[in-house]
């Protein structure tokens, strides 16, 4: 399969492909020509890929799970920890995002949206903190 059939199968743009080269987390066969020639376990590679990144799971992470998806004598333990370690850091997120939707919903209560200059989104925003 060449690139533009494994991006159409995948849902992953040629780009992104090209990047998973680069950075060696797949490593595609090259035909003759030159031209990249992905195999069934290329693109099952690249889906899981597909699938990890839009859990939000990092580059690094991404590694990780693939070497242990590839690892036959894995502890199910491993995995686990590193989806728990990607969890807590989505639970942080959350947390940081809930904190920063009541302080910015405060503001702008606070803001009378009218004619005067004032306005105390602004003034918070200048502070120091």
């Amino acid at each position: 399969m060449n690139i533009s059939d494994v991006a159409e199968r995948t849902g992953l743009p040629v780009k992104t492909i090209r990047y998973y080269e680069d950075i060696d987390l797949i490593s595609p066969g090259r035909g003759a020509n030159g031209y990249r020639q992905f195999s069934q376990t290329d693109l099952h590679k690249l889906a899981f890929l597909g699938r990890a990144r839009s859990l939000g799971f990092g580059i690094e992470a991404c590694r990780s799970l693939l070497r242990l998806y590839n690892d036959q004598t894995r502890a199910s333990a491993d995995v686990k920890a590193l989806a728990q370690e990607h969890l807590a850091e989505i639970d942080q997120k959350i947390a940081e995002l809930g904190q920063m939707r009541d302080t910015l919903s405060h503001l702008i209560a606070a803001c009378a949206g009218n004619d005067r200059p004032d306005c105390p989104i602004l003034a918070d925003l200048a502070s120091d903190g």
